[in-house]
């Protein structure tokens, strides 16, 4: 299920609810069909999104080596970064807003 992100400053991102769950969980947000980020809301957010991301650079495991076969982990940072710049330009508007839409709620 894809998740959509639109941004009335910044423009409109797709995610798969996995990784719209794990951002939106870290950001102190439910998982609901449908919420709102304001932009007033975006540096208390940024700050718990920023904070996940270390930690889960902390509990990354380490590269076994240059294995060709083995599939490359995508990194909460990776998946977060986006996503952190969609917020921030999103702020920089006293009005700015984010809405999230899925099919459903994707809180599972």
């Amino acid at each position: 299920m894809l998740v959509r992100f639109d941004s009335n400053v910044a423009g409109e991102m797709l995610m798969f609810a996995d990784v719209a769950r794990r951002l939106l969980q870290a950001a102190g947000k439910e998982c609901t069909a449908r919420g709102v980020i304001l932009a007033e809301q975006v540096p208390e957010i940024v700050a718990r999104l920023r904070q996940a991301v270390a930690a889960d650079r902390g509990s990354a495991p380490a590269d076994e080596g240059d294995d060709d076969e083995a599939p490359q982990r995508v990194s909460l940072g990776q998946r977060a970064q986006p996503f952190i710049e969609l917020l921030e330009l999103t702020a920089r508007k006293k009005d700015g807003f984010v809405l999230w839409e899925a099919p459903r709620d994707f809180d599972k």
